[in-house]
């Protein structure tokens, strides 16, 4: 995970602070649960679970990170949402390394969160999982002079107003974030019972089995970095 900002434990306090000060909007609210209903359907669930499974990550951390990369499309890169037809083109740029295309969702997926380091990474609490979804956008802006709440995370609470990246490095303060952030996601998975609360002593989200398949891909993926 980023170096620059490593999850100290006043920035996991801030995150948790953040969770339970800064409520879903309630013009947001109707579409914010909707996604969520979206992310546990059946299918997507267990198409999660099964890469999340062999890497350790749960199956809602994919799942959002699937909606916010893609808009939860099975045909883009988990990477940055291009098209699985061929190798990313944007940041990360080419994308698997290993295989031909077209690749399958699956493949793709596991080469994106071996990418991202989230194999190795153990700290699945409400702090550990904000500090993966700000990471797999960017700390940009964290950077800003003042600092505001990344949209990426917080877009649909109270924690957000306005102000985001409207293309790489264009910077507009009035702009607003029409995408649901990852903490709303996770917000109203918790509110519908869809998950447990990520602190909550028994943890959510690993309960299936890895896919014999998914493991065979996450290899692959693991074998390419390594290259």
């Amino acid at each position: 995970m980023a170096k620059a900002f490593p999850l100290t434990a006043s920035l996991a306090a801030e995150y948790r602070d953040l969770f339970r000060m800064s409520p879903i909007r309630p013009e947001r609210a109707a579409e914010t649960a909707r996604l969520a209903h979206r992310l546990a359907e059946t299918a997507r669930k267990t198409r999660y679970a099964a890469v999340g499974a062999g890497l350790g990550v749960p199956w809602h951390v994919v799942g959002i990170l699937h909606l916010l990369e893609s808009g939860g499309d099975f045909t883009r890169h988990l990477h940055n949402g291009d098209p699985l037809a061929g190798r990313t083109v944007r940041v990360p740029k080419g994308r698997p390394a290993a295989g031909q295309p077209p690749f399958s969702w699956e493949e793709s997926a596991v080469d994106a969160l071996v990418l991202a380091g989230l194999d190795a990474w153990e700290d699945w609490s409400l702090a550990g999982a904000a500090y993966v979804f700000e990471g797999y956008n960017g700390f940009g802006y964290r950077r800003r002079s003042p600092a505001i709440n990344s949209p990426y995370l917080w877009s649909f609470t109270t924690a957000y107003a306005s102000g985001k990246y409207v293309a790489d490095g264009v910077w507009s303060a009035t702009a607003v974030s029409r995408q649901c952030g990852a903490m709303a996601l996770l917000l109203a998975l918790i509110e519908a019972g869809l998950i447990a609360h990520p602190d909550a002593a028994t943890p959510a989200g690993l309960t299936l089995p890895a896919d014999p398949a998914a493991l065979h891909v996450l290899a692959k993926a693991r074998q390419s970095l390594a290259a």
